[in-house]
């Protein structure tokens, strides 16, 4: 269907302009399934990595096995994971989901980990001496330092996470990863330089907004580089 009407041609060039013009909606609709995609991956990976990062922070004698098994996800290859999937959950954005928050894990946990151990003790002590209890101290001191390095994993696991939608095209899926998939198939160049492109540059634009939301939020950063 996507390729209907240009396949067969000799003289093939990376960019038809009139496909392009005649499937703007199926083109929408798979940045908008990418977009989705990615947003649920790193939101559902950032509600399980904060608590378990929590307990590896606190925890050492649990923080070995908490990266190992994260570690151990991280290494398994996407389409092998995603094929373990099928049979259970099926071609669904479950399966999708499921493959592409684990990837998420690793990178979102040890993130947290390294921004909460490099606050400084005399800070905490500091704040100890003011009256904070463990929660508030966590709170209002230990999680706004540890913000930068936070912020860094989300952006590594945002773009990480961009680029294995694209795997999923093949559970049905995959979002900007149809249109590269089909112009694989049929052999036909312009879904597959669109889908490319528009994955780059979706990456691009969520790092830079990260990075951008990073500086907002941490303005004590920016003042210590300038002085």
């Amino acid at each position: 269907m996507l390729a209907a009407g240009v396949l067969g041609a000799v003289d093939d060039p990376w960019i038809r302009w009139s496909w392009i013009s005649g499937h703007v909606d199926v083109i929408t609709a798979a940045l908008v399934q990418h977009i989705q995609l990615t947003l649920i991956a790193v939101v559902i990976g950032l509600m399980i990595a904060v608590p378990l990062g929590l307990v590896a922070w606190r925890s050492r004698l649990l923080r070995g096995p908490i990266f190992s098994l994260t570690g151990i996800l991280y290494t398994i290859p996407s389409l092998a994971l995603f094929s373990a999937l099928v049979p259970f959950t099926g071609f669904t954005i479950l399966t999708a989901e499921i493959g592409l928050v684990s990837y998420t894990l690793l990178i979102l946990i040890r993130n947290i980990v390294v921004g909460l151990t490099s606050v400084p003790d005399e800070v905490r002590e500091a704040a100890r001496g003011m009256g904070y209890r463990p929660l508030a101290e966590l709170a209002r001191i230990d999680l706004p330092l540890a913000i930068p390095a936070i912020i860094a994993g989300v952006r590594i696991a945002t773009v990480t996470t961009i680029g294995l939608v694209t795997v999923t095209a093949l559970i049905g899926e995959g979002g900007l990863g149809i249109l590269i998939y089909d112009g694989l198939l049929r052999d036909f160049r312009t879904p597959l330089v669109v889908g490319t492109v528009l994955s780059v540059a979706l990456a691009f634009i969520a790092d830079f907004s990260l990075a951008g939301a990073q500086r907002l939020f941490t303005p004590w950063s920016r003042t210590r580089a300038t002085t």
